[in-house]
């Protein structure tokens, strides 16, 4: 197993850790301090305003869990899908992310895709 995918197990598993102060260390552990996250809803840098994006997702979105798909990797860039449902269900969400690392190994930038998200009711 490469490095940049355990790198991003560890990132979904960020997504799914509801612990606050798991999350935050596990934020602490796979992002650079000034990593840069996009997607078409948010747009922050830094780990307090990663959490925060990570704990709205949680909140909105109670007791669903992230898989992971495919990781294709190179030269410190990762692509993957991703999925969020109930464990074992229909996922209600599918997103399309690309990751850059630093030399460090760590997250320097996410660009986030969703491609399919629930209707609005």
């Amino acid at each position: 197993m490469s490095d940049i995918q355990q790198l991003v197990e560890q990132y979904i598993a960020v997504w799914n850790e509801t612990d606050p102060a798991a999350r935050r260390r596990g934020i602490d552990a796979v992002f650079a301090a000034d990593a840069r996250y996009t997607d078409p809803l948010a747009d922050v840098t830094g780990p307090d305003a990663l959490d925060a994006v990570i704990a709205a997702v949680q909140a909105q979105f109670t007791g669903l869990v992230f898989t992971l798909g495919p990781v294709d990797a190179h030269h410190g860039i990762a692509r993957f899908t991703w999925e969020l449902g109930p464990a074992g269900g229909e996922s209600l969400v599918v997103g399309f992310d690309v990751v850059t690392t630093g030399d460090d190994g760590l997250v320097r930038r996410v660009l986030g895709f969703l491609d399919k998200v629930p209707a609005a009711a």
